[in-house]
């Protein structure tokens, strides 16, 4: 039988004719063992004959010197040390390009050794050495602490279901929400139970939004993540921002829920050092973001904050989009139809047009710096598309953190960071800014921690590979929300303007909670400034004008039960939680006659 060949890679290749050396040194081995006599003399049939013979053989053992097995009954074949090929020199498996402009950019994290490695096998690779495990225990035991708070609502509504026409229902009801879900439920809903069947869907939404607000106390009066304004970690990195020779750092990730965790754990950036804005698609409103530039500025040039305005740094705006490694084609961004190149090129040419519209509306080379990272939502593996010296942006070309994490698993801690920086620095023909490489190769070493991190938790991938969001927010705000798949975001000031996010959320709840017959809770949050005169009576009024936008928008969700809103404010000024203003599980007041 013809064998076929290993490539250079190790992967099967289709059968393969000998080389012409091979059948060269076939045909004088076969001239040597012919008996001699002149050329005349031969038998032109059975000179043809052999060399058909010679072929055959030549073809069925084809493959360098191969020696037969010892005492095999197959007669199988295996390589000698002869038949080792010479290593190839090959560019680093870093460096992604693609071979064609039609393709779609191909997952920098394909995940292939999580779907082949078995528990064991990596329980034996173990954790990298720039992986951070005390801050990976505390980041789970906080995530594990928030999304039990939500995991709990379900079967403790079934246990109230179930004994809802007993006699002393409501103290059981209330007992029993007492001590798994840690507060009471609302008396007025279940008071009704011997009228007409428990109103489980109000329930339901009642018990999202109390554990809402539980954890919204708990972020802002705990600080779980250490990373509050004047902590430590915060101002630690503030310094080291501005060394690399950035004032501010602007992030907007895709309003996707399984992004809400990009800043405090994919990137492990203190959340108060960066300014965070979600959008679907990520794609952000660029008049909107100008002014933020110009508000950032003046008050560098009014108060010197963060640094004095003529001191040589440069307002960082980063735009994060998704794939996913698994499932491309259904698992992607649903704002860009879970095409990765069209999400990668869309958030690419809405930087430009920052860029270009800060540069065109202001004098003395006033411009901004540009970021393009993509998130596995599989795996939390990124890719930076690392800019060059000139500040460009290349869409088929990146440094995957995957790669990196496993091309530097054997170094020490030492080595793997040099090798990591070392790998940004050449990635373009001339090498970035100094200070965008130690930036980038900061969040590529931080990355690390995160993909030991989600391993270490789902020994795999993430099981929850598309939305699995506990409720949408909409407005201004939700500072405190940095866990994965925990909130959909809808930022916006009025519905009409934020309508495509808002869709793209309700669409998501549609599947994740209608089709078990659950409402979608809706939380809306405007923020304010309590310096303002006045702001928190405005911000409330905001609320209710989105939330009538909202009963207006989806008029047939709200009369059945399966949309329910709750109204909150917070004071940004200050770090105190979000506090409730209403919602439409309140009990109808009646009217005095």
């Amino acid at each position: 039988m013809v064998r076929p060949q290993p490539s250079r890679r190790g992967r099967l290749q289709a059968p393969t004719a000998p080389t012409r050396r091979q059948l060269q040194s076939f045909q004088v081995s076969a001239t040597d063992s012919l008996p001699s006599q002149n050329t005349a003399d031969s038998d032109p049939v059975s000179t043809t004959r052999s060399a058909a013979l010679e072929r055959r053989k030549a073809l069925t053992t084809s493959g360098k010197a191969a020696v037969l097995k010892d005492s095999a009954v197959s007669g199988g074949r295996v390589r000698s040390r002869q038949d080792n090929r010479r290593p190839v020199v090959q560019r680093p498996t870093w460096v992604r390009r693609e071979k064609s402009g039609n393709q779609q950019p191909a997952s920098c994290s394909p995940s292939a050794r999580f779907r082949t490695a078995t528990a064991s096998q990596r329980g034996v690779l173990g954790a990298h050495p720039l992986t951070d495990l005390a801050e990976n225990k505390r980041l789970q035991a906080y995530e594990q602490e928030i999304k039990g708070r939500f995991d709990r609502i379900v079967p403790v509504l079934q246990k109230v279901s179930a004994f809802q026409h007993e006699a002393d229902f409501i103290t059981q009801a209330q007992r029993l929400s007492r001590a798994e879900l840690g507060f009471d439920l609302p008396d007025h809903i279940l008071e009704k139970a011997w009228v007409r069947p428990l109103d489980m869907r109000a329930l339901f939404a009642w018990c999202v939004f109390q554990s809402h607000q539980s954890f919204s106390e708990r972020f802002f009066l705990d600080d779980p993540l250490a990373s509050a304004s004047g902590s430590q970690r915060a101002e630690q990195f503030n310094a080291f921002l501005l060394e690399c020779g950035f004032h501010l750092l602007d992030v907007t990730p895709c309003a996707d829920g399984r992004l809400a965790h990009s800043i405090a754990y994919a990137l492990r950036i203190p959340f108060s050092s960066v300014r965070r804005r979600s959008h679907a698609g990520a794609m952000f409103d660029v008049e909107n973001t100008v002014n933020r530039w110009v508000k950032t500025e003046h008050r560098r040039y009014r108060e010197s904050v963060p640094n004095e305005a003529h001191a040589p740094t440069r307002y960082l705006k980063v735009v994060t989009y998704h794939f996913s490694s698994l499932d491309p084609e259904h698992q992607g961004c649903a704002a860009h139809g879970s095409n990765d190149a069209l999400a990668a090129s869309a958030g690419l040419q809405r930087l430009h047009d920052f860029r270009e519209a800060v540069e065109n509306s202001f004098c003395c080379g006033a411009s901004v710096d540009l970021l393009l990272i993509g998130l596995d939502t599989d795996t939390d593996a990124i890719r930076v598309h690392v800019p060059s010296r000139d500040g460009e942006i290349q869409l088929d070309r990146w440094l995957c953190a995957q790669t990196l994490y496993e091309s530097t698993a054997s170094l020490t801690a030492t080595q793997a960071s040099e090798a990591v920086s070392a790998a940004v620095q050449t990635h373009c023909v001339e090498a970035p800014e100094p200070g965008m490489v130690k930036l980038i190769s900061h969040l590529l070493m931080n990355n690390i921690s995160q993909q030991d991190y989600v391993r270490s938790l789902h020994q795999g991938p993430y099981p929850d590979a598309g939305h699995a969001e506990r409720f949408i927010g909409v407005g201004i705000g939700f500072k405190e929300v940095h866990l994965r798949n925990l909130t959909y975001f809808a930022h916006l000031d009025t519905v009409e303007e934020g309508a495509p996010d808002l869709d793209v959320g309700v669409k998501i709840f549609k599947g994740l909670n209608v089709s078990r017959d659950l409402p979608i809770p809706v939380v809306i949050r405007f923020d304010y400034s309590g310096k303002v005169p006045g702001a928190r009576e405005r911000a409330i009024a905001d609320c209710h004008r989105v939330q009538d936008a909202i009963s207006a928008r989806y008029q047939e969700l709200v009369r059945d039960g399966l949309l329910h809103t709750l109204l909150t404010v917070r004071d940004r000024d200050l770090p105190t939680p979000a506090e409730a203003v209403g919602s439409t599980l309140d009990p109808v007041k009646q009217e005095a006659h």
